[in-house]
């Protein structure tokens, strides 16, 4: 058994909405080449594979066929439907753009399968992690949901409980309308609140359909949070929530625009922060799921200064082989993309982060604070249904 199965290949950078896009693939090549000089690739246990592009019917275990057929059209023809989000800003349509998409749903399938049937016990899909699309459109740089169809994939196969955990700065609206109703998906988003950020949605109040009450959970941050604070509410909210629920497999999306260098975001996260996030998911993971998790990546904007450190370091969890916050950017790399940008890129693998370590909600609940408010607000709306007391821990 592989110790982590890493998605990748030259082909997954075909996702490409042109150069004027924010999600460039070159976020995705310049990661691998910086994993490949900190020697990740290599480590033992790792396998690196590909991902073929899958048969209409995995697509259709999160969407439409008929929005699957407009992908396909579109693509061939170049031509926008805007009935189907295809076509906009956020979406234009580019030649390939089915085939493209549809290797990240693969990849995903692929990674959950793996981990489900015991052949890695952790995997990652960097492309992966296209958390807005919906079952009939494409929506937020997102054409094709391969969360969803990975977390099908999984309950397919038998399991019972899977707890989904999204930190990416917009909220993950499309995986939780698929799983709204369905008791056996704990979907727990911590993004930046919709009264500031694309999509709009992810209010507090909004916890499940009348199955599935307490297994949708949204953490609607303020404007200009950081690290500490955005650091209490993944502990206060993420870790008991996950604990109650048990999952059977931990899948986890791992957008890095929360920092504070992102372009479309209002967040203020540093690198640091975001890797003490994954240690805290990966520990979850193998102190409730007998370590089978499957990490995907997602938004990041800020290209070359914050995108590729942050999934570096994501490899580096996953593949127990962690990189030092402190660590050198190794010079080749910095080189390398110095010239591509134009400019210096950052020395270490982080950046210093907040001094603070984040209190505890056991510390106490400060009303004056405006993210304790939310998580106290969020704890209040979700915790009663797992016997938890949303006041104490």
């Amino acid at each position: 058994m592989a110790q982590t199965r890493v998605v990748w290949s030259t082909a997954m950078l075909g996702y490409d909405f042109g150069p004027t896009h924010p999600m460039a693939p070159l976020r995705l090549e310049l990661t691998f080449r910086l994993a490949g000089e900190l020697g990740l690739l290599d480590a033992d246990g790792v396998e690196v594979v590909g991902a073929e592009v899958p048969p209409d019917a995995l697509l259709e275990t999160a969407h439409t066929p008929e929005y699957v057929a407009a992908v396909r059209r579109a693509s061939t023809l170049g031509e926008p439907d805007l009935d189907h989000g295809l076509g906009t800003d956020d979406d234009p349509v580019f030649p390939g753009m089915h085939d493209a998409a549809a290797r990240i749903v693969a990849g995903t399938v692929d990674s959950v399968r793996a981990v489900w049937r015991g052949d890695a016990q952790h995997a990652v899909n960097l492309a992966g992690g296209m958390h807005h699309a919906m079952p009939d459109h494409a929506s937020g740089f997102c054409v094709y949901n391969d969360v969803v169809a990975g977390i099908r994939a999984a309950l397919a196969e038998g399991a019972e409980r899977v707890a989904y955990v999204d930190v990416d700065a917009h909220h993950g609206d499309g995986v939780e309308r698929a799983f709204w109703d369905d008791p056996r998906v704990l979907t727990i988003s911590i993004h930046e609140s919709g009264r500031t950020l694309f999509p709009g949605t992810g209010h507090t109040t909004d916890v499940g359909g009348p199955h599935a009450r307490g297994r949708t959970v949204n953490v609607a941050l303020p404007a200009g949070t950081r690290d500490t604070a955005w650091l209490r509410a993944l502990g206060a909210i993420a870790v008991p929530m996950v604990r109650a629920f048990r999952p059977q497999l931990v899948v986890s999306q791992h957008g890095c625009d929360a920092h504070g260098l992102d372009p479309l975001t209002n967040l203020s996260v540093s690198v640091d922060a975001q890797r003490e996030a994954m240690d805290l998911v990966h520990d979850l993971a193998h102190e409730v799921a007998d370590g089978r998790w499957v990490a995907v990546g997602g938004g990041g904007y800020a290209v070359a200064q914050v995108v590729p450190r942050v999934w570096a370091h994501l490899l580096g969890v996953a593949i127990h082989a962690p990189v030092p916050v402190d660590a050198e950017v190794p010079q080749a790399w910095r080189e390398h993309a110095a010239e591509v940008f134009g400019f210096p890129l950052p020395v270490l693998m982080g950046d210093g982060g907040d001094a603070a370590p984040p209190r505890p909600w056991s510390a106490g609940y400060d009303p004056a604070d405006d993210v304790d408010r939310v998580i106290l607000a969020t704890r209040q709306a979700v915790f009663h249904w797992y016997d938890l007391d949303p006041l104490y821990d």
